[in-house]
């Protein structure tokens, strides 16, 4: 563990001169977040792509869905400098505002994500469990709409505040980008980040949990309708709830556990910088998790909807058609 410029850490006060040595990023990060970008970029534009070309049959969950895959491809945009910056050794040289945008798109991203997966979870609830329900029943695509509306103005607000905390600074004579705030300001983002996790996670969560609950024991009853078309239904739902808790358990939940440990020992006062550093790799070492869930939302809903699965070939064959059209 090294300490900047040689100062010491007074054991009254929170370690703001740690520098970690984190030669796992350099060989994590790069490659991970090269497959997040090769493989979540075309999966989210064939998505929306797909979605747009059927408006004519557009779902409340499509519109949901089209949201979702709106926040993945904004965040593979941010990829390519994220890449750089660790490729090189956490070397920042695109700017301080450059730096807070990506911290942004990350966290928009994942909490946008978090929350059209509660809608599209809350949506199939309605569907099973309340088929008669005014909102199901009434609510078309416009009120879809509005919905994520809401949902992209929740997570401005919710997530603003991470392009103030953010901002670049000199470590090892380089300038870094920093995550989550310079160390300094180490206290002021905690109550920030806590209420962060609590209310962009740990409340949609606890909302997904109960829907997916009550759904899990309709299907499980045996005095529902019966037929092809109800047992369709049901294995759709069973299969999105699969999809859902399985994004939220690879994805969200390590990192959003490890980052409010280190938060917590990063805030307190006379923690050594070697335990610090173990908690901050902790948390830096779950980030990818986070960022697969670009890759998992277009796979994962791509083989729960059985629509869009017979589109793909219609989709290609199309730009083909167009393609050879435009070269004669």
């Amino acid at each position: 563990m090294e300490l900047d410029n040689g100062t010491g850490q007074d054991l009254g006060s929170l370690p703001t001169t740690c520098i970690y040595r984190e030669n796992f990023k350099r060989l994590l990060l790069p490659p991970v977040y090269s497959v997040v970008l090769a493989i979540g970029l075309p999966l989210n534009v064939c998505v929306i792509a797909q979605i747009c070309m059927s408006r004519r049959a557009l779902t409340r969950t499509a519109v949901y869905t089209l949201n979702l895959a709106l926040a993945d491809l904004l965040y593979a945009c941010s990829l390519p400098l994220l890449i750089y910056n660790y490729a090189c050794g956490d070397h920042w040289p695109f700017g301080d505002f450059a730096c807070r945008l990506v911290r942004f798109f990350f966290y928009a991203n994942m909490h946008g994500s978090i929350l059209f997966l509660t809608c599209i979870s809350f949506q199939r609830y309605l569907g099973i469990c309340h088929p008669l329900a005014l909102w199901h029943k009434h609510g078309g695509c416009r009120t879809a709409w509005l919905v994520c509306g809401a949902v992209w103005l929740v997570v401005t607000a919710q997530c603003l505040p991470t392009a103030t905390f953010a901002t670049t600074g000199i470590q090892r004579n380089r300038t870094v980008c920093y995550d989550l705030s310079p160390p300094a300001l180490a206290i002021h983002y905690m109550p920030y980040g806590i209420a962060l996790t609590v209310i962009g996670f740990l409340l949609p969560f606890t909302f997904l949990l109960a829907c997916y609950f009550c759904l899990a024991y309709r299907l499980c009853r045996q005095d529902g309708p019966i037929g092809p078309v109800a047992q369709e239904r049901r294995s759709k739902a069973a299969r999105m709830a699969v999809v859902v808790a399985a994004t939220f358990v690879i994805s969200f939940l390590p990192f959003h556990i490890t980052k409010t440990a280190y938060l917590a020992v990063r805030s307190t006062s006379g923690v050594s910088c070697p335990v610090l550093e173990t908690f901050a790799t902790a948390y830096k070492g779950t980030r990818p998790f986070a960022s697969f869930n670009s890759v998992l939302d277009p796979i994962l809903f791509y083989f729960t909807q059985k629509k869009f699965c017979r589109q793909p070939h219609k989709l290609m064959q199309k730009f083909t058609a167009k393609s050879q059209q435009q070269g004669h």
